[in-house]
């Protein structure tokens, strides 16, 4: 339950926070004058974000004081520690931690009860949070995020790329995103469209001869492959394909970046297999191919399954529809 009224003042001799084991449990209390607050999940964040109590309290532009006091009021309520502070700083508990991710989801639904009440008669203000790996947050998103601007001027985007699509939908669980691009089929508590199909293709240098028009098995696993790390989520599929045609690469190096990648092929060093946006702008000396079986994935927009989604999320949604390609 949450409590908008003034924060309580605690009682005279409380085990300051330093003091308690992390994993000390208390009875939680039902006192209506000692109920959690929204501004006390504001200050954990804070401390979550800055990890430190002087550092949140001038995020908040609160005294360390009132920051120390409503940290130990939500422990208090909840009967046990959330953040123990040591000579490094404050750190999430385990507890804590298990807090933190629903306190962020709390925080960013209050802010879209107020923005959505503000909104009733059109897209006047707010903002939307975008989430996407880098590869569509280059091709797609420019698009998408300028015809938003122009449709609805007042309305801001804030964009944050990840290495990955888990770590998207890891962004739209913990609150820190309202839509995220990520690669279907997704999970069954995301709202989910499809947008486009990002193939696999084969990067060839220069000096590459093909035996016959379209590109073989046998033409593949000769090549010197020149390879993003088997680590790389979006890798793990490629090299399942392949062994499930009874092939194996011939990988003589692995390099983080696709860009750099993709100048090596072209300088002749070898070949490679990347998902195309990731690839372009691909040079003119690099030959293109689709796989001997061809490979795509399909990326699409979602959001939260149950979460409280402002008009201006649907405004950018309904845009990011309209973007979409069709699928072969």
């Amino acid at each position: 339950m949450l409590y908008h009224g003034p924060t309580p003042r605690l009682q005279a001799g409380p085990t300051p926070v330093s003091h308690l084991h992390p994993n000390a449990q208390r009875p939680m209390k039902d006192n209506p004058q000692n109920q959690m607050k929204l501004s006390q999940l504001r200050v954990l964040v804070a401390v979550a974000d800055h990890s430190t109590f002087s550092s949140a309290a001038l995020a908040l532009e609160m005294s360390q004081s009132a920051v120390s006091h409503s940290i130990a009021a939500l422990e208090d309520h909840l009967g046990v520690v959330l953040v123990a502070r040591g000579r490094h700083g404050a750190r999430l508990t385990p507890v804590g931690e298990r807090v933190i991710s629903h306190a962020r989801t709390i925080l960013h639904q209050a802010d879209a009860i107020v923005t959505a009440a503000e909104a009733v008669k059109g897209l006047k203000g707010g903002e939307v949070r975008v989430a996407s790996f880098r590869s569509i947050a280059i091709h797609l998103l420019p698009d998408a995020i300028a015809q938003f601007n122009h449709r609805y001027p007042g309305v801001a985007v804030n964009l944050s790329e990840h290495d990955n699509y888990r770590q998207v939908e890891r962004a739209l669980r913990e609150g820190r995103a309202d839509i995220g691009l990520t690669v279907l089929p997704a999970a069954e508590d995301l709202d989910t469209w499809v947008i486009l199909e990002n193939e696999y293709v084969v990067l060839m240098p220069p000096q590459f001869r093909a035996s016959k028009p379209q590109l073989t098995w046998v033409d593949l696993t000769q090549q010197p492959m020149i390879m993003p790390p088997l680590d790389r989520v979006m890798m793990r599929d490629v090299y399942d394909h392949i062994q499930a045609h009874g092939h194996h690469l011939n990988v003589v190096s692995e390099v983080e970046t696709d860009t750099t990648i993709v100048n090596l092929v072209a300088q002749g060093i070898g070949a490679t297999i990347l998902p195309r946006l990731a690839a372009e702008p691909i040079p003119s000396a690099v030959q293109v191919f689709s796989l001997p079986d061809p490979l795509s994935r399909v990326i699409g927009a979602a959001v939260l399954a149950d979460g409280l989604h402002t008009p201006a999320i649907y405004g950018f949604l309904d845009i990011l529809k309209a973007l979409a390609k069709p699928i072969s």
